[in-house]
């Protein structure tokens, strides 16, 4: 990708259309999702918190939420800025594993400044109207190195962000519980 192409900018409404979110509860299969849309043909970007995650473990770095929330949504904005605007270069569908919301979500939650940076970018870098979140399933959350916080947190922050998007203009549509593939379907159709 050309520097030229790799551009930090407000998306045109064409563009925000093609940019997809799938959020929701923490351990509720959204990434098993992702996968399974990838392995469809669609273009994907990770979830930026696990990336943090990674390395600021890596470095022992303070960006880890449990650590410096502050510090960590700072670098997921910073990420999740990057993912946009690498997913408006390549000009198709991109279907997104959070977005600038989450992590601003994320803040409030925790009764932290949401600073005026973090209200720009959620006003600025844009999505598709329809945002389609995961709803809490216990079956499949599990935690790990990475996803420390136990189920009713994950509920919390799911409960949070049924009311964050639609605050920050976007139409929520929650993907049912059922088989992966399924599931994978139920997206793909309403994109359709």
């Amino acid at each position: 990708m050309s520097e030229e192409s790799y551009m930090i900018r407000r998306p045109t409404a064409e563009e925000t259309a093609r940019l997809t979110v799938l959020s929701g509860c923490s351990g509720g299969g959204k990434s098993s999702l992702l996968k399974e849309l990838a392995r469809r043909g669609h273009a994907v970007r990770p979830e930026p918190g696990r990336q943090i995650v990674r390395e600021q473990t890596l470095i022992d770095g303070p960006g880890l939420p449990w650590k410096d929330l502050s510090c960590f949504v700072d670098l997921c904005l910073s990420r999740a800025t990057h993912f946009h605007a690498t997913a408006v270069a390549e000009a198709r569908r991109t279907i997104f594993d959070r977005s600038v919301v989450d992590a601003v979500a994320a803040l409030e939650r925790a009764g932290l400044a949401v600073a005026g940076h973090h209200r720009r970018i959620v006003e600025r870098l844009r999505y598709a109207r329809t945002v389609f979140l995961v709803p809490p399933w216990q079956e499949l959350f599990e935690q790990d190195g990475e996803r420390q916080h136990d189920f009713g947190v994950a509920v919390a922050e799911y409960e949070h962000l049924l009311t964050a998007y639609p605050a920050a203009g976007y139409d929520v549509e929650i993907v049912p519980k059922g088989p992966l593939a399924e599931r994978a379907d139920f997206i793909e159709a309403r994109l359709a």
